[in-house]
């Protein structure tokens, strides 16, 4: 675990004391070198289940794939800001960086706790990061807007959190989740109980985000700069996804009849938000809005517990970090040249950018879930546990897929596809930087294919 989080620290006084001119060349080579660290904890060798160096951060099957995005995901966020960056003062270009290094750092400590209240106060320590590169380089004046709806959704989900925790390690003692899972679970029966169980819940579908509590994602995701979206969309989600699974373990006897209504809105928002994406004209916005839906196919197989929804849940997690992450790269790359996010404005580029309009049919048919890729894969597990639930489902995940394919294809064909407009005729080439940003991007995702245990979770 340290021999990730010690570089990671030691990010600090690189991206302080480096010369101006080398300051975006070591810190982008440092980061890749912790991303390329981290890929040692895929090989698992521990039989325990946790391998921990000690008792408060260790890893287990369920935090190593997140572990390792997390680490991947900080050198890209680092190419991809280079060009919008660079121009201003050095000062506040040593200090973005910072605020992403300090990122990592928050979220590899909150993926490697073991204890619950460690992991709740690094979750909500990225806020802060978050919150600063959202209102600070954002795009346009809704940023602070946007920055107030994202921390107050946030803060209002998660202070029932921390009351539910204060029980919870008052009744069993502890909260280490290496004990918890052998503690008696807890009698069902009061409403307090009930509250308990939904205050346990409600910060981790918050951030996830449900259907209903989402509307701090798209704002978010629309005025924050393109590391912002892309840290947003690849990891911060998935913290909500991962503590949900934590949490269910502890939940147990109460989640039978509870869970009901959480799975239904799930459900239910798939289609929603899937409708909605069909009537974006803003490029990021319908992004934003592709990552609610997934989520909620995350949220559905989380809330069923059975193994193959939690499978299914952590390999839609990697998968759809990984795309996401790459289609907000490539709406930036847009953004960059032709300062429009409106996709009636930014049509045709296929003829300007042939290899372009290839790393975007790569990334969309990874976001509707090809057959070989990895989101197809987490996506059928969880439409199946759902459909051995109840055969009803079926209705709305099928729906959801074909929403899903249709969006897709509607972002594809109006950025890439028709006659070119005239005032596109002068824009500046893509850089070899930007080509290697999508090929790290999503040679794992095509990688992951050949080897989907690495991210399987408990499930072995």
């Amino acid at each position: 675990m340290l021999k990730v989080l010690i570089p990671t620290i030691m990010l600090f006084p690189t991206i302080w004391l480096s010369s101006p001119k080398w300051l975006w060349t070591t810190t982008t080579a440092q980061s890749m070198l912790i991303a390329f660290i981290s890929l040692s904890w895929l090989k698992w060798s521990s039989e325990a289940g946790w391998s921990a160096s000690n008792l408060y951060l260790a890893t287990d099957p369920l935090s190593t794939p997140l572990l390792v995005l997390t680490c991947w995901l900080l050198p890209l966020m680092i190419l991809a800001s280079q060009n919008h960056i660079y121009p201003e003062p050095i000062n506040r270009q040593r200090l973005y960086i910072t605020l992403l290094a300090s990122l990592q750092t928050f979220l590899i400590m909150a993926f490697g706790a073991t204890e619950i209240i460690m992991f709740y106060i690094m979750f909500e320590a990225t806020l802060i990061p978050t919150l600063i590169i959202i209102t600070r380089w954002g795009n346009q004046t809704e940023r602070l807007n946007a920055g107030t709806y994202f921390l107050f959704y946030t803060l209002a989900g998660s202070l029932p959190l921390l009351v539910a925790l204060l029980l919870l390690q008052q009744t069993t003692g502890t909260l280490s989740m290496l004990i918890l899972q052998y503690s008696q679970p807890l009698a069902p029966g009061s409403w307090s109980h009930n509250i308990w169980w939904a205050g346990c819940l409600i910060a981790f579908l918050v951030k996830m985000p449900l259907y209903g509590v989402h509307l701090w994602l798209p704002k978010a995701h629309v005025e924050a700069p393109v590391a912002g979206s892309m840290v947003l969309a690849a990891v911060l989600l998935k913290l909500g996804g991962y503590g949900m699974m934590r949490m269910m373990v502890v939940l147990d006897p109460l989640s039978k009849e509870l869970a009901y209504p959480f799975i239904i809105l799930a459900l239910w928002g798939i289609i929603m938000t899937g409708s909605i994406c069909l009537r974006q004209t803003d490029l990021k916005s319908l992004i934003a809005y592709s990552s609610v839906s997934h989520m909620g196919l995350v949220a559905g197989g989380i809330l069923i517990q059975t193994s193959w929804g939690f499978t299914g849940a952590i390999i839609l997690m990697i998968a759809h970090g990984l795309a996401s992450s790459a289609l907000f790269c490539l709406a930036n790359t847009a953004y960059e040249r032709t300062h429009s996010r409106t996709m009636l404005l930014a049509r045709g580029l296929q003829m300007i950018f042939p290899l372009t309009a290839l790393w975007w049919f790569i990334a969309n048919l990874a976001n509707l879930a090809l057959p070989p890729l990895p989101n197809l894969m987490g996506e059928l597990m969880i439409i199946t546990t759902l459909f051995s639930w109840s055969p009803w489902t079926i209705m709305l995940t099928g729906a959801g897929t074909l929403i899903t394919a249709g969006y897709s294809l509607y972002l594809f064909l109006m950025t890439q596809r028709g006659p070119t407009p005239n005032h596109m005729s002068g824009l500046p080439p893509f850089h070899t930087r930007e080509h290697l940003l999508m090929t790290l991007h999503l040679l794992p995702i095509i990688l992951l294919v050949t080897k989907p245990e690495l991210m399987w979770g408990w499930c072995h």
